[in-house]
C-alpha cells in the first residue's frame, strides 16, 4: 500500500494491528524516518493502547498494555545476534503478547519463521510503500 502522509501511515499501522494475535512478531524493516515508529503507533492503538509511542532507541525495549501486552523493541543500537542474545532477546521472539521490533534485520536469522515482515520504503516523490509479509497460516 502506499502512504502519502503519516496520518495515512498511523491508520494501515491501524488496520494491520487489529488483525495481529497473542504470540504474533512483526519486524519492521526500513531506513531512519521511513515510519516504522508511526507504523508502530497505529498498530498500538488497535491493541487498545493510548500511551505516546516512542521509539525505544535508547531504552531497547519498551512495554506497554492493552488488549494485548506489547513489547515494542528498537535494535538499531545492537552490533546484532550476539548482543541481542546476552540481553534475553529471545524471550520476546516467543511473546506472552504481540512484538515489533524495529530494525528487525540484525537478528535477522533468530526471527521465528512465522514472524510478519513489514517494510516501509520512501519513495521518490516522499510517499511511503509499505509492504507486508509472512506471519501465521
Amino acid at each position: 500500500m502506499i502512504s502519502r502522509s503519516e496520518k495515512e501511515t498511523e491508520e494501515a499501522g491501524f488496520r494491520f494491528g487489529c488483525s495481529l494475535r497473542r504470540g504474533d512478531v512483526v519486524s519492521l524493516i526500513g531506513t531512519l524516518g521511513a515510519g516504522k515508529t508511526v507504523l508502530a503507533k497505529g498498530i498500538a492503538r488497535a491493541l487498545g493502547i493510548d500511551e505516546a509511542i516512542v521509539s525505544p532507541t535508547f531504552t531497547i525495549v519498551q512495554e506497554y498494555e492493552g488488549k494485548e501486552k506489547l513489547y515494542h523493541l528498537d535494535l538499531y543500537r545492537l552490533s546484532g545476534e550476539d548482543e541481542f542474545e546476552s540481553m534475553g532477546g529471545e524471550d520476546f521472539l516467543y511473546p506472552d503478547g504481540i512484538t515489533l521490533i524495529e530494525w528487525a534485520e540484525k537478528i535477522g536469522e533468530m526471527l521465528p519463521s512465522d514472524a510478519y515482515r513489514v517494510t516501509v520504503s520512501i519513495l521518490d516523490d516522499g510517499s511511503r510503500d509499505i509492504e507486508i509479509e509472512g506471519g501465521r497460516k
